[in-house]
């Protein structure tokens, strides 16, 4: 047989046979027949180096080294999903989503993994990435090349993105860590830490020993694009040679979900590999551009989050840490103890009233959960276990770090430290102002920012940007390679590129999130203009209340804020949105309310049209309205806009000045 033939057919018979095997869950060979066809394979690409291919089965068994993770930028966002955590919230989700039409959904158990994109080009796969922060990723292609349930080259010539996540099932998991404990290493603490560890690896042989598998959950498209349901993308997903869940069910009604995802937590622990919840999509994948999105996570998918695990310990002490803005949150000390598969010693107590309301007393034995999945809390108290040892629990006066008197919030939940110098708020401001949602700067992490602060290095914000004047010093004080301290300098030099949202997030003001960031950088545009900006400019943006704009308003008026600010923007720091910028239309400077149900858009759609046409949207109908765009039951908006004499337009209309 002509040589590239026979590696052609083997090729194709071995990616069959893994096929049946790894994702079909029917094997029609044996092990040993198969291992014959790939060392027969192995050798051939080495006697004839011409006919290798990055797509080959042989590429499973690993070997690549990388120096390091490339950065991947996801062309549509991987998004995480909001949660639901009892009966009511899917119910408050299935009628959100009926107020857009008739719906029905998929349901699917949901994986204890690691997501991450895989992209194929004329079939091949050519690169997969993490989620990351959402928006960049890294590079893990030559460690998923390994993972034998993900084809390398697909039934069809097509360029595809697909979602997905890799996990490492019960069992293999249970060998990995014998083996583990065999040579001396030290055992994971479950599958998903054992699937992150073993995909972040620079040698892709260490992720082939690992036996990796992934289910494919998504076809990434643009809204625009989408013509298929859910369910028949999953099937057409399954053709091309994915492995899809087959825990995965269509549902006419909430009822019908509610009753599956409660048989899905009754029998959570009968799978092969961990489930920590269940994730419910409407299956009409048409409606997901009119249903909209938020900053982190699309309004047509919830995560049911199934009820956490809880552990009786010993409460041994409290301390109290101190936030990035100042609040003070009371922490428990441990008697160390096992929660969802990690040690946990510390567990937040939130504020002095949720100690008092629970009567948790220093000596106590508690109840641990793990809110969310992912921070301890104490939850609860075993009063009938008490000896008389017990201390009650009294709130400090002072801040723990600067002594400063301490003040209550306006709502008296929670306590303050007043003191905009404080060392600790300071430090945590720092660590905030570097992590992934705000200014993402890679290799200054939190261990490193309390080294460089206690060192001198770094007090303040503006500081990061002038660790560069200090390169020589930090390369000479060991610790760090010449090689990562330019790393860094690199990374924070390229931050001062990021926009103005992450800028603004970054700078930790009080009930200013990723979303309100957002929000303030795409309607103003320029941060001058955001520290210019009055309460009443500020409510008048709609998902912005008083205590959001109070906030703002305060933090600007802050003398020292203003000067960091004026020192951040000389140092180059980007100070402007990098969104799409409003284009000059008949919209420009325009105030519209949006009342009642459109034909065929929702008021979210709307609104970011108009915004991006340079037209303002608000919740009021005012003296200020320009225009009332009104659908379907528009409610006494309409009747208010008569009133005034507002004009009032229909959603064509709307599209015909969008037009002009």
């Amino acid at each position: 047989m002509d040589v590239k033939k026979e590696i052609e057919s083997l090729r194709a018979q071995l990616r069959q046979y893994d096929y049946e095997y790894h994702v079909l869950d029917s094997p029609t060979v044996s092990d040993v027949y198969y291992d014959e066809l790939l060392a027969r394979l192995q050798q051939l690409e080495k006697d004839y180096p011409e006919y290798q291919t990055d797509n080959s089965p042989t590429k499973r068994v690993g070997g690549q080294v990388l120096d390091g993770f490339e950065k991947v930028s996801h062309t549509i966002p991987m998004l995480s999903l909001a949660n639901a955590f009892n009966t009511e919230d899917l119910r408050q989700f299935d009628k959100r989503m009926r107020a857009f039409g008739d719906v029905s959904y998929m349901v699917e158990a949901k994986i204890d993994g690691l997501a991450a994109s895989l992209t194929y080009e004329q079939g091949k796969l050519v690169r997969t990435a993490t989620r990351g922060n959402g928006n960049v990723g890294e590079d893990i292609t030559h460690n998923v090349r390994t993972i034998k349930s993900v084809p390398l080259k697909l039934s069809e010539a097509v360029d595809i993105e697909v979602r997905g996540e890799i996990f490492m099932s019960k069992p293999n998991f249970i060998k990995l860590n014998d083996a583990r404990k065999n040579n001396g290493e030290v055992p994971f603490k479950n599958p998903r830490n054992a699937a992150a560890g073993s995909v972040r690896q620079l040698d892709s042989s260490v992720a082939a020993k690992r036996a990796l598998d992934m289910f494919i959950y998504s076809l990434s498209e643009p809204d625009e694009a989408i013509s298929m349901t859910h369910s028949s993308a999953l099937k057409y997903l399954k053709d091309l040679g994915f492995k899809t869940n087959p825990e995965t069910t269509h549902h006419d009604n909430i009822d019908s979900v509610i009753d599956k995802v409660q048989t899905l937590e009754m029998t959570r622990d009968q799978y092969t590999y961990d489930i920590d919840g269940v994730v419910v999509k409407v299956n009409e994948r048409t409606m997901y551009g009119r249903i909209g999105y938020t900053v982190k996570s699309p309004k047509w998918a919830i995560a049911y989050k199934f009820k956490a695990e809880q552990v009786m310990t010993t409460l041994q002490d409290i301390y109290f840490q101190v936030g990035r803005t100042g609040q003070i949150t009371p922490v428990a000390v441990l008697e160390p103890v096992e929660v969802q598969g990690s040690t946990v010693s510390r567990a937040t107590l939130h504020n002095e009233g949720y100690i008092l309301d629970r009567d948790i007393r220093i000596n106590d034995q508690v109840l641990v959960q793990k809110a969310g999945d992912i921070i301890p809390e104490v939850v609860g108290v075993i009063t009938e276990n008490r000896t008389g040892q017990e201390e009650t629990f009294e709130m400090i006066k002072a801040c723990p770090k600067c002594e400063t008197t301490l003040e209550k919030s306006k709502s008296e939940a929670d306590d303050f430290c007043p003191n905009p110098a404080c060392p600790a708020k300071r430090m945590t401001g720092l660590i905030h102002f570097v992590s992934r949602g705000a200014m993402n700067i890679e290799g200054l992490g939190e261990k490193i920012i309390e080294l460089f602060h206690n060192e001198g290095y770094l007090s303040r914000i503006p500081d990061i940007y002038y660790l560069k004047d200090h390169r020589q010093a930090l390369v000479e004080r060991g610790g760090f390679g010449e090689k990562s301290i330019d790393k860094l300098l690199k990374n924070i030099e390229r931050s001062k590129e990021n926009s103005l949202e992450q800028l603004l997030f970054g700078l930790g003001i009080r009930y200013v999130g990723a979303k309100v960031s957002q929000v303030l950088a795409m309607h103003f545009k320029d941060m001058s203009a955001i520290m210019n900006a009055t309460v009443e400019d500020l409510t008048a943006i709609d998902a912005i209340g008083e205590v959001i704009a109070n906030s703002v308003v305060d933090f600007f008026s802050e003398p020292n804020n203003v000067t960091m600010i004026d020192e951040l923007k000389s140092l180059g720091l980007n100070m402007r949105y990098k969104g799409e910028p409003a284009q000059t239309t008949t919209l420009k400077d325009k105030t519209f309310v949006l009342t009642g149900t459109l034909p065929s858009m929702s008021r979210s759609e709307a609104k970011k049209q108009i915004e991006a046409l340079g037209g303002k949207v608000t919740s009021s109908v005012s003296k200020n309205t320009d225009y009332l765009c009104a659908g379907k039951d528009p409610g006494s908006k309409y009747d208010k806009a008569q009133d005034l004499g507002i004009t009032i337009i229909s959603e064509a209309e709307l599209k015909d000045l969008m037009n002009e």
